[in-house]
């Protein structure tokens, strides 16, 4: 009795890989230009709760202002605040958009808002 091997190719086709790669290598575009608003959000959180320590709205807007002037964010500036009494404290709220352009006519958007503690 003899026995059948099966001869064929183990593995991935050149063309498989070529269009994995391809895809990697847009994903890793997106990627490298969506963690920098990532970042920027983290900033934007940690500079509004610093500015929730002023004593009035004027106040809060100015020490966000001067927070957002060190971590450079561009995003957002003081107008963009809704800053609320909550009991003895303020509650500085903020909500924004970035639009990343991936090709043509497509956009990623990106949605983010936050709140001081």
């Amino acid at each position: 009795m003899g026995h059948k091997f099966k001869s064929g190719q183990r593995g991935v086709s050149f063309f498989t890989l070529v269009f994995l790669i391809a895809v990697l290598v847009g994903l890793g575009a997106l990627a490298a230009q969506a963690v920098p608003t990532a970042i920027e959000y983290q900033a934007i959180l940690k500079a509004v709760e610093k500015s929730k320590a002023g004593g009035s709205i004027p106040e809060v807007k100015t020490i966000f202002d001067k927070a957002a002037q060190i971590d450079d964010i561009k995003s957002i500036t003081a107008k963009d605040l809704e800053v609320t009494k909550a009991g003895d404290k303020w509650l500085v709220k903020f909500a924004y958009n970035k639009e990343i352009h991936m090709f043509g006519p497509a956009y990623l958007l990106l949605k983010y808002a936050g709140q001081s503690k």
